[in-house]
């Protein structure tokens, strides 16, 4: 059995006018998201222990049970929560949850409650988590069913959200006189349904969500936080930033014999180009500390600035790089320093 369509489109009512009708689209559909597991719940608690009926046989008539319950409650709760039942004054309203689907949550829990049966109640003191079990493992059943489509509580959520939204800080209670004022109305309303404009984003929401949803919209396309020229969607900025962004930052490769500087990775042939005395320095260190005293090492550095390799150094990246360029210069200068004292003998 199906349940009624509502038409929440614009309707002509009493006294010739023209009701804008236009929900929070947001509210209405986390209203619609709680109706399934409400449902379900009631059918696990009045069929627990019961051999003859399951979750299944009952569901049916419990839908509609519950659609008429929720409707009702909905209808009498601006009046119940008016002390002394003046129900022109809005401002003495007793305590009451301040959001429409927290209303509407009471509402279905004491559905709910209403429906479990004696050993429903026994048993949940015994087995609670078999219980939430039960009743996820039926909410699944009917999802892939489409026992209960979106669309349909969606329209149950739409009536339901109008009739406990006292403030109208959810729904549009404009009207007008002629269709064409109403028409023009709604072209604006700031609950009017959406769609995102970012490519891909099949996200709707109402107008008034716009700049809500383009501030998380996971297709927005942004600059690169790190300020390379590249343009991504925001869901692509954390792996860009941190894998192949040019302006990740970086340690230097020479921080295991001593450099500390960090720096963009796109300026890495700069930072080694303006480091080299220091990075020379740092290697020759590593490779020679037992041997020479800094002060030894401090001349070596100068002999090797002032060599034909130096462009070869600035260019070593890395600490294995410059040092083979290192001992490479080394070996040719210790060549030719025995090449000259050869022919000095001679």
């Amino acid at each position: 059995m199906e349940l009624p369509v509502i038409d929440s489109g614009p309707a002509k009512e009493t006294g010739s006018l023209f009701h804008c009708n236009f929900c929070d689209t947001e509210v209405v559909r986390k209203t619609a998201q709680l109706l399934l597991p409400g449902l379900a719940s009631a059918c696990v608690d009045n069929t627990t222990g019961d051999l003859f009926r399951n979750p299944s046989f009952v569901a049916v008539a419990l839908r509609k049970e519950m659609v008429e319950y929720l409707t009702r409650k909905s209808e009498t709760f601006i009046a119940e929560s008016i002390v002394g039942g003046d129900n022109t004054n809005l401002n003495q309203v007793k305590e009451i949850p301040e959001h429409p689907t927290d209303i509407i949550q009471d509402f279905i829990d004491d559905f709910v409650n209403s429906k479990r049966n004696l050993f429903s109640r026994v048993s949940s003191w015994l087995s609670s988590e078999s219980r939430e079990d039960k009743i996820d493992d039926f909410v699944q059943e009917m999802e892939t069913e489409s026992f209960w489509p979106q669309g349909r509580r969606e329209a149950v959520s739409e009536l339901l959200l109008k009739n406990v939204d006292f403030k109208s800080a959810f729904h549009c209670t404009e009207t007008f006189d002629t269709s064409e004022q109403l028409a023009e109305h709604r072209s604006q309303c700031s609950f009017r349904p959406v769609n995102c404009s970012n490519e891909g984003c099949k996200a709707t929401f109402s107008a008034s969500h716009t700049e809500k949803h383009d501030s998380v919209c996971p297709l927005k396309v942004l600059l690169c936080e790190q300020n390379c020229e590249q343009k991504l969607t925001r869901r692509d900025m954390d792996r860009h930033c941190i894998t192949v962004c040019p302006m990740k930052l970086v340690n230097c490769p020479f921080y295991q014999v001593g450099c500390e500087s960090a720096f963009p990775r796109c300026t890495l042939q700069k930072h080694c180009s303006e480091f080299i005395h220091a990075h020379l320095l740092c290697v020759l260190e590593a490779v020679h500390k037992q041997e020479a005293s800094m002060e030894e090492l401090k001349q070596r550095v100068q002999l090797l600035e002032k060599s034909h390799s130096l462009n070869e150094f600035s260019e070593a990246l890395d600490v294995r790089s410059l040092t083979l360029a290192i001992k490479e210069q080394e070996a040719r200068t210790k060549k030719l320093e025995r090449e000259l004292s050869k022919i000095q003998r001679n």
